[in-house]
């Protein structure tokens, strides 16, 4: 296969397109132009690099990017829209709101301009005729005759969430306030869609169409990610995955993710694979070479050792993530919790909350007046700081037992101090500077300075 490079001036819509599947007229303009300027370089590289395909939409002005993977991280999805200090810990939608955003897409199909009382009520009967038999939940807006207030107002906040949701996107515009809706029932509004947008959001051919219903649940993600019906119908059952589809595995996850364990083959059983002599992408010299040519095509930063690749981005474009940030409590504990995974006698060996726990309680010796707000409470802080290091794949939780986390190799691509300032008397440090950001430094870098290495994807 010919190698499908990226001119610089795309890298910056081809991240935003990777971060966020949408480039838009109405809140990236500049993007959104180098992308129709460069539309057919872009179909291009991510057809042929990636397997994604690209949708431009002149009309809509939108450029949609589908990103479809046989093994989608757990932790990926809809986010919910929050504001103020809410927006601070982003909290993945529920599998209700996800339901709920197909029906209301549904029915803005059928009417893309509808009163918001009309699309609920709409809603709402369609899962009246299916929650019977199971396919669908529940789902009554208005508290008496047997519905409780606390599940009605639940139902409309699901609602709520899912219209945010879609507003936040481009798909739907609405006409007041949509936080009134779940504490009063009579609030009305309009709810206006835009038909190309909703044509193209949903990534998969229609699961009715592919008949999810008759396959194992196991399979689903297999069919939700073909690209076509006749690729659903002809897909092969069973056997090792083929070259193909070894390295769009491998190079969807590198793109998409903050770390890569190149060991790890999807759609293969890993000790079948070593058996049969079958060699990982990335660890042959050809996927090695094509990672990370890809990879510079985005403006993609590389860490590269046998047993992990740890991906980095300068320009923050193509990631909600940002590491190693300290500014918060939780952030600083797991920057403490980082710079001691490394220095056990066995690096790799599992860690308790427990152990966080009475790691953090060590750091007071020094600094009395950190973290006072956990005080008598710090498991809940050693689970706060375990998240956030798993997020950035730091850690990966232990899956039979609660509590209990695997450092990955990438614990070794940091280096954190922590400083203590000195103070002039034995009074503890003033409140204002409890505990000193660390400084990350990469412990090794290929074909890039140190000093590049600003978080991962």
């Amino acid at each position: 296969m010919n190698w499908q490079s990226l001119e610089p001036d795309l890298q910056e819509a081809a991240m935003k397109l990777v971060a966020t599947g949408r480039l838009r007229a109405e809140t990236d303009p500049e993007l959104f132009q180098a992308g129709m300027r460069g539309r057919a370089a872009l179909v291009d590289f991510f057809r042929s690099e990636l397997g994604w395909p690209v949708e431009v939409q002149e009309l809509a002005e939108q450029i949609r990017l589908h990103k479809r993977r046989v093994d989608p991280p757990g932790d990926r999805g809809p986010l919910l829209q929050r504001s103020g200090r809410a927006a601070r810990t982003p909290q993945l939608a529920s599998p209700l709101v996800l339901v709920v955003i197909a029906l209301v897409c549904e029915q803005l199909w059928r009417r893309p301009r509808i009163a918001l009382r009309e699309l609920m009520q709409a809603v709402a009967q369609v899962c009246a005729e299916d929650s019977d038999s199971g396919l669908l939940p529940p789902f009554r807006i208005v508290a008496g005759d047997g519905v409780r207030l606390q599940e009605a107002m639940d139902n409309r906040r699901a609602i709520v969430d899912a219209l945010k949701i879609l507003v936040a996107e481009g798909t739907v515009t609405v006409d007041a306030d949509l936080d009134e809706v779940i504490v009063d029932e009579d609030t009305d509004m309009v709810v206006r869609a835009s038909r190309e947008r909703l044509s193209v959001k949903f990534s998969s051919v229609s699961p009715t169409l592919l008949g999810l219903d008759r396959l194992p649940p196991p399979d689903h993600l297999a069919a939700l990610s073909t690209e076509s019906l006749l690729d659903h119908e002809d897909q092969p059952g069973g056997g090792d995955p083929t070259l193909e589809t070894r390295r769009l595995a491998a190079l969807r996850r590198l793109v998409d993710d903050p770390a890569t364990d190149p060991h790890d083959q999807p759609g293969s059983n890993a000790s079948s694979a070593g058996s049969i002599g079958v060699t990982p992408y990335l660890q042959t010299m050809g996927g090695r070479e094509r990672g990370l040519r890809v990879l510079s095509a985005l403006g993609l930063n590389a860490t590269v050792r046998r047993d992990w690749w740890e991906v980095t981005e300068p320009l923050g474009l193509g990631s909600l993530l940002d590491f190693p940030n300290g500014r918060r409590i939780e952030r600083q504990a797991a920057l403490a919790v980082l710079a001691k995974l490394s220095h056990r006698p066995a690096p790799r060996a599992s860690v308790t909350v427990e152990e966080l726990a009475e790691l953090l309680e060590e750091l007071r010796i020094d600094q009395p007046r950190w973290a006072t707000g956990y005080h008598g409470r710090f498991k809940v802080l050693a689970r706060a700081a375990a998240a956030e290091l798993t997020q950035f794949a730091l850690l990966s939780p232990d899956k039979s037992r609660r509590g209990v986390w695997h450092p990955t190799p990438g614990v070794h691509l940091w280096r954190v101090r922590i400083r203590h300032q000195p103070t002039a008397s034995a009074q503890p440090a003033p409140f204002s500077s409890p505990l000193p950001t660390p400084e990350p430094e990469p412990e090794l870098s290929l074909d890039f300075s140190e000093g590049s290495v600003d978080g991962p994807v």
